[in-house]
């Protein structure tokens, strides 16, 4: 048996391995945090004003500069204290004290400076980066670590050129932020409403005039030659504060008419004059245009109705403050609106009868339907195009999931369609 001689260069030895295994277990803690931790966290830190988030926001700006010189003082340290502690375990023990210390070592390494500092990390994602960074952030500045930062980037960026990488991180896309959305909704940190909120402000600006617009069928207008009375007592009858004034047709929109300036003039004794005397500018828009382009055009403009024309040049329909509006917040409901019963029928279960006139996008999120969307933007343009003509009341029509019923008919127009699933029987 060979007897164990401790030598006064052991101590140092063993307290150089004990420094070493610590820091091995920081950097495995930092890696781990450092690496989990986004740039909105980060800032969201800042403003908290928590200590180290300023070197933490700078650190996540950039993590491909911190990543490889923390795996190499990672490997270093374990490499180096695995060399030493095999060293003093031959000088006393012989070579069974260097399979005992290997085999030993290897498990305390693991876990009690990997498992444990990186699920710590795991556990506490916040706390483990403010800590890591301001000290990963200084240890990056020393000159050595700085120049095997850069050496190793260069590397690693023309390896995984090789492979068809553009060696930068990927930005964070529209489908990524609703599903953090999503995410903090299930986790209690945002109400519903306010991820209803998130998600109607994403698709904002993927949304076109054509989609939100009140159809020209629809729309409440006036000739020109009409007196001012006459325009007041329509606008009063149809709870409208503003009219389309007509030239020679619905293509033919001349100007602009309020329900304010209307009564005004009605008050001053102009009840009788005629109202192309007294309209105002209209304004127009193609249908394509973009939603979150128009709400900007509808600041500046200082007005709230625009003529929405088609590709041709005709009147396709109108847009207002209000329709914009409720793309962003849902319907809004105002003492002219027309009173409708809740019956509580909005359960696709057992099938729901919904409006023709009903958006696509709407449909399927109010009653949780799949209805397809392709080249129509309401449901009547479905029922249209799976008609391929006009259909009757009764008609029944199918897609993939549902079976689509026409109940109400106003001349050609699909007033009132029943979905049911097709699970339902006949």
């Amino acid at each position: 048996m060979i007897a164990a001689v401790w030598r006064a260069g052991d101590t140092y030895l063993t307290l150089t391995v004990v420094i070493l295994l610590m820091l091995s277990g920081f950097f495995a803690m930092s890696e781990t945090s450092l690496t989990r931790m986004n740039k909105g966290r980060a800032r969201s830190l800042r403003d908290q004003g928590r200590h180290g988030s300023k070197a933490l926001v700078s650190l996540t700006e950039t993590p491909e500069k911190f990543l490889n010189p923390l795996l190499l003082l990672v490997l270093i340290c374990q490499l180096v204290s695995a060399t030493m502690v095999g060293v003093l375990s031959g000088h006393l023990f012989g070579a069974a004290g260097v399979f005992v210390a290997t085999a030993g070592e290897v498990v305390i390494i693991f876990v009690a400076f990997e498992a444990i500092p990186k699920n710590f990390a795991i556990q506490h994602p916040d706390e483990a980066a403010l800590v890591s960074a301001p000290v990963v952030g200084r240890i990056l500045r020393f000159w050595p670590v700085h120049w095997i930062s850069v050496i190793l980037l260069w590397v690693a960026d023309r390896v995984i050129g090789l492979f068809g990488g553009g060696g930068k991180s990927q930005r964070m896309t529209e489908s990524e932020v609703l599903a953090m959305a999503d995410v903090a909704h299930e986790d209690d940190a945002i109400e519903s409403e306010e991820r209803n909120f998130i998600h109607s402000i994403i698709e904002f600006g993927d949304t076109i005039v054509r989609e939100v617009m009140v159809p020209r069928i629809d729309m409440v207008d006036i000739h020109c030659s009409a007196t001012v009375r006459e325009a007041l007592d329509l606008a009063i009858l149809s709870g409208r504060s503003r009219l389309p004034v007509l030239g020679d047709g619905v293509d033919d929109v001349v100007g602009i008419v309020n329900l304010r300036h209307l009564a005004k003039l009605v008050a001053n004794d102009q009840g009788a004059e005629i109202l192309k005397d007294h309209m105002g500018e209209a304004r127009f828009v193609p249908e394509t245009k973009r939603v979150a382009s128009l709400l900007n055009e509808i600041r500046n403009a200082k007005s709230h109705l625009f003529i929405v024309v088609d590709e041709y040049g005709g009147t396709a329909g109108l847009v207002t403050l209000e329709d914009v509006l409720e793309e962003l917040v849902g319907e809004i409901t105002d003492e002219s609106d027309p009173t409708v019963d809740d019956d509580g029928t909005r359960s696709i279960d057992g099938g729901v009868e919904i409006s023709g006139r009903l958006n696509i996008d709407d449909a399927n999120d109010e009653y949780g339907l799949a209805l397809p969307k392709d080249g129509w933007d309401t449901v009547g343009g479905l029922v249209l195009d799976l008609k391929g003509g006009v259909p009757t009341v009764g008609d029944v029509l199918t897609t993939e999931f549902y079976r689509l019923t026409v109940v109400r008919m106003d001349g050609r127009r699909i007033e009132g369609v029943l979905v049911e699933p097709l699970s339902v029987s006949l």
